[in-house]
């Protein structure tokens, strides 16, 4: 009889593994794509448009992205935290980071503020597909269970590819108005711009962990449903605001230093 129930939850426990491992049905995988094209095509004429427009446009749209993403990690906030100092602090900490994070994309000229976003979703876009073929290890599995190391790897440098080619694009601008110069981009200045890329990437994953990990303590999926198929307005921009803040402060300070 032991061996028999021994058996019998051996069998059920391969069962169960295999069920979570079999391939989800093409049409479960694919059932909302419509949905999120539609979004991200809407997401994108706003985001263009408002960049296209510049000035107060722009100003006001960022503006709009910080206060609706500020209002969804308070909720967050309220859902996570137990009693209210812990959840005043939270909200504080929120309006701190997210605020500031929007205050520098509003200042930044319109090529760093493009500079800045294309950063972040070469991250993102390097992340996903080298995740999605190596696979491997993951970073943190109770936090985000999608993440992991190689995709970290791909992210970085998808993220310093782009800048070494920022760096070369400027060398270029710069031998355009002064052609009396030497030509040529020097290799630190294209180390320098894929380290820099790199570094940036890293911050983009931190934000991403972060609110990764808030949305675990709130217990949801989405910060919130406000975009069809792509969650919340703080979804989309958690990778941006520790890179904003980042750019902004060498932008403020490195002069300085």
């Amino acid at each position: 009889m032991a061996d028999a129930e021994s058996h019998r939850r051996k069998r059920d426990r391969l069962k169960a593994r295999a069920l979570r491992y079999a391939a989800v049905p093409l049409a479960v995988r694919t059932g909302d794509l419509p949905k999120r094209l539609a979004s991200a095509i809407v997401m994108l004429l706003l985001a263009g448009g408002a960049l296209a427009m510049g000035g107060a446009v722009l100003q006001i749209f960022v503006a709009l992205v910080a206060v609706l993403a500020l209002a969804e990690a308070v909720r967050l906030v309220l859902r996570a935290a137990y009693g209210w100092r812990l959840r005043l602090a939270g909200i504080a900490v929120a309006a701190l980071y997210i605020g500031f994070a929007a205050a520098f994309l509003i200042q930044m000229p319109r090529f760093m503020l493009v500079v800045t976003v294309v950063t972040v979703i070469a991250t993102d876009t390097g992340a996903y597909f080298s995740g999605r073929t190596i696979g491997g290890p993951r970073i943190a599995p109770r936090i985000s269970p999608s993440k992991t190391w190689a995709g970290l790897a791909g992210g970085m440098v998808a993220a310093g590819l782009w800048l070494a080619l920022v760096a070369t694009m400027l060398d270029r601008a710069m031998q355009a108005l002064a052609p009396n110069e030497p030509v040529g981009i020097a290799p630190n200045q294209l180390l320098a711009g894929a380290l820099i890329g790199a570094a940036l990437a890293i911050a983009a994953q931190a934000g991403d962990f972060l609110e990764s990990w808030l949305k675990r303590k709130a217990a949801v999926k989405d910060s919130s449903r406000l975009i069809p198929g792509h969650g919340g307005v703080l979804d989309r921009v958690d990778g941006i605001l520790p890179v904003a803040l980042i750019v902004g402060l060498l932008g403020t300070y490195g002069n300085a230093w």
